[in-house]
């Protein structure tokens, strides 16, 4: 399991309500939230917004509130991962549980640039900047999460057993 696009670079402190704005909440249409994601933090956004392309971030990603809207409008934007620094723990276990895979790697969320191209191996955790020719490693996911991901999320998961 791969993932190739680009960069959208934001920095520290990216909060559920900047994600997805708390107005937004009233619907459970996975492309209307998908439609408003980060909006409030980059309006053109969901108009730049390609499927594979990549957030990278700095530190504690997703704080705020445990709402899963916001892993699932990102994944819906048709983000194909997350990378940062760190993440809020909640937000981590909401993205693993909805089939967004997500990674820590301090370096590449330093390094790099919104526009960068880049490409990632989940199961080695190996990301790779083509844009500035450089590679940087995060943990890859061990088995039981790859299952989860690759199966849409927790409860499609458990449904294959």
């Amino acid at each position: 399991m791969n993932a190739h696009g680009k960069a959208f670079k934001y920095g520290d402190n990216v909060d559920t309500d900047v994600i997805i704005p708390a107005r937004y909440l009233n619907t459970n249409d996975f492309k209307e939230l998908a439609s408003h994601c980060m909006e409030d933090i980059d309006a053109d956004f969901v108009k730049k917004v390609n499927k594979g392309d990549i957030i990278v971030a700095k530190d504690n990603f997703g704080c705020g509130s445990s709402r899963e809207h916001a892993p699932i409008a990102i994944k819906h934007s048709g983000v194909s991962c997350v990378i940062a620094n760190t993440f809020a723990r909640i937000f981590y276990r909401n993205s693993i549980n909805i089939g967004l895979p997500i990674l820590e790697c301090p370096e590449a969320a330093e390094d790099i640039q919104s526009g960068d191209e880049l490409k990632v191996n989940f199961e080695t955790g190996k990301i790779e900047n083509l844009t500035k020719n450089k590679s940087y490693q995060a943990e890859g996911f061990p088995e039981f999460i790859s299952e989860i991901i690759q199966a849409g999320g927790l409860l499609n998961s458990l449904k294959k057993r």
